[in-house]
């Protein structure tokens, strides 16, 4: 009997609810960059080496119209202190335009064609690689020269076939490297130069390069 009274005291009432309808959730926009900053302009500087000063003159509407009228970021040269500087907009649609406008600029400063460095503000996983050869090997001297050589081959043609092997693009500017492209395809041309800095004669490279482009393409 007082089991039975316990129990009876335990039980929740249950009032039927009324059917409460949520409010719809809310959608805010994207904000741009000039909201994202507290209106403060963001700016990126770029200096201009010395060799590429007169390349920049002659490729600067290439350059400047993609910047503005696409990226919808301000882009300035400044002649007294060699850079071109880039600035956000009140209408830039998207606060990492600014950074891929200036890796943009960088690439073509480091020495890639135009057609090439502009990949950089259509694709989001395009990556510029720079490394030197002394990273790879110290060499000096003749040694160094023919270490260059063979990377460039006769005519650049053993740099031709690697850029066509592995999809990227690749400046030797003296005893710089800089290498354009996807994360996986840089590490394959970098291995291919690598092993030509090492001494490694050309066809053992493009054979290995077969290799490992045949299997690429087995995966994809």
């Amino acid at each position: 009997m007082e089991l039975n009274e316990a129990h009876s005291s335990m039980e929740v009432e249950t009032i039927p609810s009324e059917g409460k309808v949520l409010p719809p959730k809310p959608k805010f926009e994207a904000l741009k960059p000039h909201e994202m900053s507290d209106g403060q302009v963001q700016f990126r500087k770029v200096n201009v080496p010395p060799h590429r000063y007169t390349p920049l003159k002659k490729a600067w509407m290439d350059i400047y119209n993609p910047i503005y009228e696409q990226m919808k970021i301000d882009v300035r040269m400044n002649l007294k202190a060699r850079r071109v500087e880039l600035k956000t907009r009140a209408d830039t649609p998207d606060i990492s335009n600014l950074q891929k406008c200036a890796d943009f600029v960088h690439a073509f400063m480091l020495g890639f064609d135009v057609i090439d460095a502009i990949a950089l503000l259509r694709l989001d996983e395009l990556y510029v690689e720079s490394f030197e050869i002394k990273d790879v090997k110290t060499l000096r001297g003749d040694h160094l020269s023919r270490a260059i050589g063979r990377l460039s081959g006769k005519g650049g043609k053993t740099k031709f076939a690697i850029e066509n092997a592995s999809k990227t693009r690749i400046v030797i500017a003296d005893t710089k490297i800089h290498i354009l492209g996807s994360f996986a395809n840089i590490k394959i041309a970098r291995d291919s130069l690598c092993s030509l800095i090492l001494g490694s004669p050309a066809g053992k490279v493009y054979s290995k390069l077969r290799a490992v482009t045949a299997r690429l393409a087995e995966r994809f």
